[in-house]
């Protein structure tokens, strides 16, 4: 009885560190769908501007002037890679919420296991 409780506890170590990085993963997707957001509306601004306009790009304390298509294309650039880890962490928290659910069914399996011998020691 005591391997099935510590095989128990095991497992339920393993689940709660895949719920730890499930909520991990859905953070960081939030913070991406923001950053998505921020770079499509920066990018909406620049498409609404003429190519002789000036633009600057903050660098730390300095405003420095920048070409239109350099910016745009890196505001592109931007919205694609963040697109890309958003994906990269749907994956990340589909493959972590599948590997809960094969938790879920074990913890349940050695549940049934640990009532079973506590009734055969009622029993004796």
């Amino acid at each position: 009885m005591e391997t099935v409780q510590k095989k128990f506890e095991e497992e339920l170590t393993k689940f709660q560190k895949s719920q730890s990085d499930l909520n991990k993963h859905i953070s960081q997707r939030q913070v991406l769908e923001s950053q998505l957001t921020e770079n499509k509306f920066v990018k909406e601004e620049l498409d609404m501007l003429k190519k002789d306009d000036v633009i600057y790009k903050l660098v730390g304390p300095v405003l420095l002037k920048q070409d239109l298509v350099e910016a745009t294309q890196t505001v592109q650039k931007r919205i694609e890679y963040i697109q890309n880890e958003i994906k990269r962490h749907d994956n990340l928290i589909k493959e972590t919420e599948s590997k809960q659910e094969n938790f879920k069914e074990s913890l349940n399996k050695i549940q049934q296991q640990l009532q079973q011998a506590k009734l055969k020691n009622m029993k004796k």
